[in-house]
């Protein structure tokens, strides 16, 4: 029957291009030149807001340390989601076994692109989605202030991730649906100045959206319920809605949720709990106008109701 040889010849074509194309697509795609030349030497003092900001030590350092042993950043925490176990690596400053050798560059394209030296997909565990919209000058910064911390040997173990998860180089395809260096909400050109910093702090270094908005089928956060809140990636709580919508923190004044960031306590004098405890940790260590200024960004997000089912709203 020809006309069957021709039927599969066809497919067999079709999906010889269809392959091509994807692997084509899927290609890490690193920094241009002009990303490039803005990193320069960076400056640790500065680095070291931006190392808080960003909450390093609330996934790299290891498992239940405390004080100095939280710069030990050694990785080991167990990401338990529903798309496999993802092992923060060791980012401690030892050479071997955690990114010592590694130059700017290579973290600007670990953090802005989500790319590693030796040119593989990272997976978003790795919070670059939000990283992506960073300035390249306060990766600098970072790189500066990391090279002042202490190597730790040691390394992580590997994620453990099923088919068809395990194949990073699918995660190209997964970055042209969700890697935007754009900001998720968009600030009039009157915006006052600390709206328009909390909103670099939240989306950017903070991550914030990462835990606290829903996500897709495909594991992309749902811009259009931005900070609604979320079912926990792990465990069987749920992360807060933090906007002043149905179920959020609308009755919390900006001051309320700059003291909470800075103390850990609500208005109700309840205290921070679960994950948020690492975090509040990290956002204490901030500047007070830092503070202020996400407090601001928080109450200019437009409100959602619960990004969540009303019977998952448990304590945290």
């Amino acid at each position: 029957m020809p006309w069957l040889r021709k039927l599969v010849g066809a497919l067999v074509v079709l999906g010889g291009v269809g392959a091509a194309a994807g692997w084509v697509l899927s290609a890490p795609v690193r920094l241009d030149s002009k990303a490039v030349a803005r990193l320069g030497p960076g400056d640790a003092a500065r680095g070291k807001r931006i190392f808080y900001a960003g909450g390093c030590t609330s996934c790299h350092a290891k498992p239940g340390s405390q004080g100095e042993a939280r710069l030990q950043l050694v990785g080991g925490l167990e990401l338990k989601t529903p798309f496999g176990t993802f092992i923060p690596p060791n980012i401690s400053q030892d050479p071997t076994d955690g990114i010592g050798a590694w130059s700017v560059e290579d973290l600007a394209n670990a953090m802005l692109k989500g790319v590693s030296p030796s040119g593989e997909h990272f997976y978003p565990a790795f919070p670059y989605t939000s990283y992506a919209r960073m300035k390249p000058e306060d990766i600098a910064d970072l790189y500066a202030f990391l090279k002042t911390l202490p190597a730790a040997a040691g390394k992580a173990p590997g994620n453990s991730l099923a088919f068809p998860f395990n194949i990073r180089r699918g995660i190209g395809l997964w970055k042209l649906l969700y890697l935007s260096d754009q900001p998720v909400i968009a600030l009039s050109a009157d915006t006052p100045d600390p709206v328009t910093a909390g909103r670099y702090l939240v989306e950017g270094p903070g991550h914030c959206g990462e835990c606290h908005t829903p996500r897709d089928p495909a594991g992309g956060t749902r811009r259009g319920e931005w900070l609604a809140g979320a079912v926990a990636a792990e465990g069987s709580g749920v992360v807060p809605n933090i906007t002043s919508g149905d179920g959020g923190i609308g009755d919390w004044s900006q001051a309320d949720i700059a003291n909470y960031l800075e103390t850990g306590f609500t208005p109700d004098f309840d205290s921070v709990g679960g994950a948020m405890v690492d975090v509040q940790r990290n956002i204490a260590e901030l500047r007070p106008e830092d503070r202020a200024a996400i407090a601001a960004y928080l109450k200019a997000v437009p409100p959602h109701a619960n990004g969540y089912p009303a019977r998952q709203n448990t304590a945290n």
